[in-house]
């Protein structure tokens, strides 16, 4: 009897050390660890790791109040310089699989981060909220805010002008699929949600009680220096059938962890949209 329960410590120290030098080496089916920066680490937060904190005023409301929830909440911002944003988009939207160039949001492009300026071959500041759309043009606060300005080609930019969102239209050089006609812009479909949720954290950011106009999404196009954006049954269709992607939760995340440290409640929570509007 002494002999078998001998052994039996001996098999059961023996197991013990295996288990324990199991966790001292790393796994050799683990994928190997890279040199990233926190430009280029894709978020390992969650919407959810914000509900209990950031959100938690909002969570569970609808409507009116669930708007204005959120208003309060994304209103506590840091404003950037327009000069600072020329910074700010090389960061935000970097393109994952080139550290030294930015993705163009219309045309889909990938476009060397130094070639930022107003000549033909640059690209540009994109106010996806047109800033004469209440008139706010390139001052700090709606002017600035980097949850609606997108690098794009300068000639696209301006084929966009300032014209609502709506289905439809013809292509153009560099569209990248985006469409256009003479009252209406429909961007590519990789990004018509992303197009769509910008403008409704602006709409709920900007509501006319810190000195800029209070913008308003509505029903219409062609709606010129009104402090309105349509079509709004386009964009709710464009927000539920393009999800937000890695690229636009990694882009929300580095503007709130190191620019405005404000978020995109509709990029967190995209069916906020239809609990609103």
């Amino acid at each position: 009897m002494l002999a078998i329960r001998t052994r039996r410590r001996k098999a059961v120290a023996l197991a013990t050390a295996a288990a324990l030098a199991a966790l001292a080496v790393p796994s050799l089916t683990a994928s190997p660890a890279t040199a990233t920066t926190a430009t280029t680490t894709t978020p390992t937060t969650t919407a959810s790791d914000y509900d209990s904190t950031y959100y938690k005023n909002a969570v569970g409301k609808t409507g009116d109040s669930l708007k204005s929830s959120l208003h309060t909440i994304i209103s506590d911002q840091t404003k950037l310089s327009y000069s600072a944003v020329w910074d700010a988009l090389k960061t935000t939207d970097q393109d994952p699989a080139d550290s030294g160039n930015v993705i163009l949001l219309y045309s889909g492009l990938s476009r060397s981060k130094s070639l930022n300026g107003g000549d033909t071959g640059d690209w540009n500041r994109e106010h996806v909220w047109a800033k004469s759309h209440g008139d706010f043009g390139t001052s700090t606060g709606p002017g600035t805010d980097l949850h609606h300005l997108r690098p794009e080609d300068v000639r696209v930019n301006s084929i966009r002008g300032n014209k609502d969102f709506d289905n439809g239209g013809s292509g153009f050089t560099d569209s990248g699929g985006s469409l256009t006609d003479s009252d209406s812009f429909e961007p590519r479909d990789a990004v018509k949600g992303d197009v769509a949720r910008m403008i409704f954290y602006m709409a709920v950011r900007y509501e006319g009680g810190d000195g800029w106009a209070d913008l308003e999404v509505n029903g219409s196009v062609g709606n010129g220096s009104s402090p309105y954006i349509g079509k709004l049954p386009v964009l709710k269709a464009w927000n539920d059938e393009d999800p937000p992607d890695a690229f636009e939760e990694r882009r929300n995340q580095v503007i709130h962890d190191s620019y405005q440290h404000n978020r995109n409640p509709f990029v967190d929570h995209p069916e906020w949209v239809e609990a609103i509007w």
